[in-house]
């Protein structure tokens, strides 16, 4: 008797697409079978089911999740209120290329219209519109603005500007790219609402309780300083021990995970300092660290200093092989592989923008444990038997730290100390992106770092300096050379140039300034999108596509490609 086991099973007709390595980085689908775990807010397909896949090590915090229940009326209500229905116009998938397991699968590929004129001009930043004016501590006025008509990073996902690049051969036309103002600077599209800044992305205030912007550089290895100026908090104490201010701030290092309506250090994922009583804060959990009586005033300069290990080692820890014997010297070795990187992501339009449209990550079970213990005791343990602390070794990657990880605080440049060590790990397997079906899992897309934050509170308002000219710099900076000899300045001079030379030391010991790390992470992201361009070429059969409007005949028979849909959606962000 024939069995399904006997009876032949249907082959998918071959289709000769070149193998790629599996380092090579994905791009995101968005079509049903290929759903997101969590409905993007500029996804047009309200309907789309969320997605179950998980990671190997993410059983766990996926078993607490209960089943999502299907409204059908109330699907079918936001369609006929939205005016649209399950077909999607931004990009699908191709359905012939043949689903591999994560561990092998290479990038998905995507039906996309030809870019339009627009879509090559520079991008753009948001648009300002006047909010109010406050006194600067020198006697000016500091303008502040509502940005409008860009995109928030909120709701698990991650935004990047783009642009279409001519010289690009494959049918994924675009690339990331920056608009001004260009430099280190606070974020305008990762930054909670209701906040207002100055053009250039150096004040920062609002009028509403604790919120948070992250700037927009990642911090992964080395040491790193920036400084922060409070131009509007706290005035004075009296005599009850009360104090009068103009609103709050706190500053501090902060995780992708961190969230952004919550100040600095409300979870495990971010670092803070209070300006009240300068207390340090780590899980929503404050405690004493500047000497009594100090705190944080207006005008008071705080400088911030973050010391990581190589990413070398860091993906030892996050990886369960690092051994503290071996490994304390730290040393980057010279034939050290490169970061994998892998990049998950599709063009959208916002109003007059294209972005980038990527999974962010998200926040663990274990981090959540740490942070507000169980009754029957944080993860990793047994019944109510208390946990390892997070160490370098932990059996959990998100409670791993990085071994000669540390914050150091500095006051009007006068070091206060060192308020946080050994810093949790936040490379993949630590941080965890949403699980995709039919791409790998858990892979790290670049920007997993610490990022400079600031929290303002109903008034409070801060200047950020990412230098290299700093108002207060620490002897570290100005000892470029590592010669043990600290560059003159101009005692009269406002700021001090931080003084640079070809020969400068830029090992991981030495500290530098932020704005050093955005020329850094602009030529990361050069790098990988000529990666993902390679990649894409040889998909298309390793032809130049047209565009005029079709594509190349031969090009389109080798690669098995459908033609593209009109138009890339332009889609509507909920506030």
């Amino acid at each position: 008797m024939a069995t399904d086991l006997d009876s032949p099973k249907r082959q998918i007709t071959p289709i000769p697409v070149p193998v790629l390595p599996i380092s090579v980085p994905q791009k995101r689908p968005l079509e049903d079978d290929h759903a997101p775990p969590i409905s993007s807010p500029l996804n047009p397909n309200p309907d789309i089911k969320p997605s179950k896949a998980q990671s190997y090590d993410d059983s766990t915090a996926m078993a607490r999740e209960k089943p999502a229940r299907n409204k059908k009326d109330a699907v079918k209500k936001r369609e006929s209120k939205a005016g649209i229905g399950t077909d999607s116009s931004r990009a699908t998938p191709d359905p012939k290329v043949k689903e591999l397991p994560p561990s092998e699968a290479s990038p998905l590929r995507y039906k996309l219209a030809p870019p339009k004129p627009a879509d090559f001009e520079t991008a753009r930043g948001p648009v300002f519109v006047p909010h109010h004016e406050v006194p600067a501590l020198d006697g000016s006025t500091i303008q502040f603005y509502q940005t409008q008509e860009h995109v928030y990073n909120k709701k698990s996902f991650h935004y990047l500007h783009c642009i279409a690049d001519p010289t690009f051969p494959s049918s994924f036309y675009y690339r990331q790219t920056e608009p001004e103002p260009f430099g280190a600077h606070i974020s305008f599209e990762d930054a909670a609402t209701h906040m207002y800044m100055d053009q250039l992305g150096r004040h920062i205030t609002t009028d509403k309780g604790f919120r948070t912007a992250r700037a927009n550089v990642a911090i992964r290895q080395g040491r790193w300083y920036w400084e922060c100026k409070i131009t509007r908090g706290v005035l004075k104490s009296n005599t009850d021990g009360s104090a009068e201010s103009h609103g709050h701030v706190r500053i501090g290092f902060a995780r992708r995970e961190s969230s952004l309506d919550a100040p600095v250090g409300f979870d495990a994922y971010s670092y803070g300092i209070r300006d009240v009583q300068g207390q340090k804060v780590h899980m929503s959990r404050p405690k004493d660290f500047f000497p009594p009586g100090e705190d944080i005033k207006e005008g008071d300069v705080i400088g911030l200093e973050i010391q990581l290990p190589s990413e070398h080692l860091h993906r030892k820890v996050v990886q369960g092989l690092y051994n503290p014997v071996v490994d304390a010297a730290d040393e980057e070795e010279p034939t050290a592989e490169a970061a994998n990187i892998v990049r998950d992501r599709i063009p959208i339009r916002f109003k007059q923008h294209i972005y980038l449209e990527k999974i962010d990550y998200h926040t663990t079970k274990e981090l959540e444990d740490l942070m507000n213990p169980s009754p029957a005791g944080p993860s990793g343990t047994i019944g109510s038997r208390p946990g390892d602390k997070p160490n370098p070794n932990h059996q959990v990657p998100a409670l791993r730290t990085l071994p000669n990880s540390h914050i150091k605080i500095y006051k009007n440049g006068v070091l206060m100390g060192t308020p946080f060590t050994d810093l949790l790990a936040f490379l993949p397997p630590a941080s965890k992106p949403q699980a995709q079906i039919g791409t790998r899992e858990g892979m790290d897309d670049g920007m997993a770092g610490y990022y400079p934050a600031i929290s303002v509170f109903r008034g409070g308002a801060a200047e950020v300096n990412f230098g290299p000219d700093f108002w207060y710099p620490p002897p570290d900076i100005l000892d470029v050379e590592g010669d043990g000899d600290v560059e003159m300045v101009d005692v009269d001079a406002d700021t001090v140039r931080v003084a640079t030379t070809s020969t400068a030391n830029t090992k991981l010991d030495k500290v530098r300034p932020i704005a050093e790390r955005y020329d850094e992470q602009i030529v990361e992201d050069v790098v990988a999108d000529v990666v993902d361009e390679v990649d894409f070429w040889m998909q298309d059969g390793a032809r130049v596509i047209d565009r005029t409007g079709g594509r190349d005949a031969k090009a389109e028979t080798t690669a098995g490609i459908a033609p593209g849909r009109e138009e890339i959606k332009e889609l509507v962000q909920d506030d």
